[in-house]
Formats: structure tokens, sequence, C-alpha cells
């Protein structure tokens, strides 16, 4: 039989005094049982017990894929900004697959390393961005082309309440580019246009759209909900931002030549710039379908009013031929029309963009009851002019017709019940994009 523990009670009465007060034994008592159970099961694993996560002001996050030659510089420098400005942060660096001592490095020197498997400068931005605790994030490329000692300007106009502070590397923003830093084609041609596009296309307040030297909210990031995983992440969030109506700042920046020697540049001039066009297009369904399609469908119409009436212009007669290719541009017009529709409510529905009072109007009015009526009646109305040149044809036993007499009727009928067929169909897949998910 196993040895069993008697517990007495003692044989003398004990007035309560301070020799035992309560308080003591209950401490007493738990010693016993913590004694007990390590003699049992042995000292508890302390690796167990998680931390309690700070929260710090700041984090700033670094993008990496083999950068050894210029990461340490740039850890340090950031460390140094945030400790001479007394500011409470952190240095994550995102790695996005190094296969030199880019790890090593950011570890010896205190900087937290955040793996993101996903490749693509986006992933490595967000992997980063996600494992942040600071109520601000600061990011920047770790080529040591961006001076980290300039986060001070950056902290300072984020605590003033702006949402987004964008850098500015450009003497149009008041930045410096010193010699060297960037290519002659990016600096007067490339960055130029693409922020002049930005800026009249999405009405960004910025001077300079791909400077990588930024600062934002952490609640801000969040409400972007940003889904670019590569070299449009940067123009994304500024587009973002824009077109939800953030508080955007602007700083002056100083961009250095390019610090690394172990490889080139991961950024490609012709590929980079149409990857960026794209984007700006996709985000922008005005530029892309609807303004290309309204010039063609006003020239398709206009080449109507010149060539119904056989109308000479310059000692040319604009006939049969003339409406025919003014017919496939009203038709190509209109179809440009409805995709710039669909593709605005797709972005609205998804929360790409938010819902502009005009588009909330043309919603309360273009039911699809309304689409199904004028498309009928398009089509309809095709069907009789159609029918008129059927009419004719009869009148002559279906022998030859005068094609330039007919065709007039023909063209315009058909075109109405290309037209009316498209306004149907368009007001059904319209209807069903609107099917927003909850």
């Amino acid at each position: 039989m196993a040895d069993t523990l008697e517990l007495t009670a003692p044989t003398t009465t004990r007035t309560p005094s301070t020799d035992f007060p309560v308080l003591d034994r209950l401490k007493a008592a738990e010693q016993a049982i913590r004694e007990c159970m390590a003699s049992v099961q042995g000292e508890p694993d302390v690796s167990l017990v998680q931390p309690v996560t700070e929260t710090l002001e700041l984090s700033v996050v670094m993008p990496c894929l083999n950068e050894e030659d210029t990461l340490g510089i740039c850890i340090e420098k950031a460390q140094r900004a945030m400790r001479e400005h007394q500011i409470r942060g952190e240095v994550i660096v995102a790695d996005n697959g190094s296969t030199d001592r880019s790890i090593e490095i950011a570890t010896e020197l205190g900087a937290r390393v955040v793996n993101v498997e996903a490749k693509g400068y986006g992933n490595a931005l967000m992997g980063g961005i996600e494992a942040a605790r600071g109520q601000y994030v600061i990011m920047g490329d770790a080529d040591d082309s961006y001076d980290f000692l300039e986060i001070p300007k950056f902290v300072d106009q984020l605590r003033n309440g702006h949402d987004l502070v964008q850098g500015c590397r450009l003497p149009s923003g008041g930045g410096t580019v010193l010699p060297g830093a960037m290519p002659p084609l990016h600096r007067w041609w490339g960055n130029p246009m693409f922020t002049w596009m930005v800026r009249n296309m999405f009405s960004a307040p910025v001077h300079d759209v791909y400077c990588g030297l930024r600062g934002f909210t952490r609640e801000h990031y969040d409400r972007l909900d940003l889904r670019s995983t590569g070299m449009e992440f940067a123009t994304e969030m500024i587009i973002k931002s824009s077109l939800f109506q953030a508080d955007i700042a602007e700083v002056p920046t100083t961009l250095h030549p390019d610090g690394r020697k172990a490889h080139a540049p991961h950024l490609r001039t012709f590929r980079d710039g149409w990857r960026t066009l794209r984007f700006f297009l996709m985000y922008s369904p005005r530029w892309c379908f609807l303004v290309p399609g309204v010039l063609l469908a006003v020239l398709g119409i206009l080449g109507y009013a010149l060539a119904l009436p056989a109308t000479q212009v310059a000692g040319v007669t604009l006939d049969a031929h003339t409406l025919l290719v003014a017919s496939l541009a009203m038709l190509v017009g209109t179809q440009l029309v409805q995709l710039a529709l669909f593709a605005k409510t797709f972005a609205i529905s998804e929360r790409l963009v938010p819902e502009s009072p005009k588009m909330r109007w043309f919603r309360q009015v273009a039911t699809l009851e309304r689409g199904l009526v004028s498309g009928l009646a398009l089509a309809a109305g095709g069907t009789a002019l159609i029918g008129v040149a059927f009419a004719s044809w009869q009148a002559v036993d279906f022998g030859a017709l005068d094609y330039a007499t007919t065709m007039r009727w023909v063209i315009p009928g058909v075109t109405a019940v290309a037209l009316g067929c498209q306004t149907m169909f368009a007001s059904f897949f319209l209807s069903v994009l609107r099917m927003a998910r909850k």
C-alpha cells in the first residue's frame, strides 16, 4: 500500500498572533503546493509564457532581398534617428528570400526579421507592416538611397494628424536628387510624367509618385485594404489614399546614389513603367474606357449626321460606306462606355474605390427594368428600319436593289438592333455586379 501523508491538527491551542498570521499561512501553503508539483511534474517551462506585446509609436519597415551591402547602414540610421529624437520604435526587416548575410546583419543590429515567403515588393511590405507594432509606420528601401535620418520629419507630420506623409525627391516638391542618384530618363521623363498623370487622373497632391520613403498611420493602412503584391503597391497606396480623401502631406527628401555593389537595382525601366501605366488605367475606368468610348460615340453620331443626307465635304460625298464606319464607331464607343460602368461598379462593390455622387445617381436611375425597356425600344426601332428595306426589296420582286438608298435603312437598323441587344444584356450584367458581398 502506498504511503499516505496524514495531516494532524496541532495539539496546543494558539491564539491569533503575529507569530503566524493568515497571510503567512497562505504563502506557506502555496509554496508547499509548488514544491509538491515540481517534485511530480518538474519545473514549468517558462518559454511557454508569452510576453505582453509592447505598443510602440513607430515601426520602420524595410523590404529586403539580398541587401547585405547597405542594410546595416539603413538600420543604424533608423535606430540613431529614433534614439536621438526620443521616438519609441522598432526596425523591421521584411526579408523576401535573401541568400546573403542580410538576415544575419539585421539580427546582429537588433532589428526584427519577418520572413515573407510570397515573392514581390508589395508582398514583402505587407508582411512587414502586418507585423509592425507601431502606431505609425515608415517604409523605405534598404539600398541606402533614402536617408533614414530624415525619419523625424515624417513622424512630426504624422503627429500633426496626417494619414499619409509622402516623401518627395524631385525639385518640384522641394526635394533633392544628388548626382548619379537617378537615371536621366527617370528624372526628366518617367517620374514627372507618371506624377502628372496621378495628379490629374486621381487628384493626388504629390510631386513624386515613385518616392518609396513614406509614413502613414497603421489605422489608415488597414482602412486602405491594399491588394498589389508587386511594385504597384506604392502607387496603389497613393491612389487609394487620394480617392478616399485621406489627409496627405508631403516632405522634401534627398535621394542618394544606390549603395549596393553585389547586384544591380531591382527596378526595370520599361517593364516597371508599363506596369505603372497599366495600373493607372485599371484603376481609372474613366480614362481607360469612358473617355475613348464617348469620343468614338460622338464621332459615330457626327458620321451619321453627315452620311445620311449624303453630304459633300471638300468635294467628297459621304455615303453608305461612311455610314457603315460611323456605325462601327458607335457600337465600339457604346461598348466602351458600358465597360466603364461595369469596371466602376465592380470597383465600388469590392471597396477598391468609394462611390461617387454621380455613380450613386446612376445606380438609382439606371435600373434593370429601365435598361430592358430602352434596349427593347432600340431593337424594335432597328427592326422597323430593316422592315422598310425588306419592303423595298419585296417591291422589286426580290431583285436588284439600289444599295445607296436601301443601305441608309439597313445600316441604321442593324446598328439599332445591336445597340438594343447590348443595352439589355449590359443591364443584366450590371445588376449582377451590384450584388455586392455583405
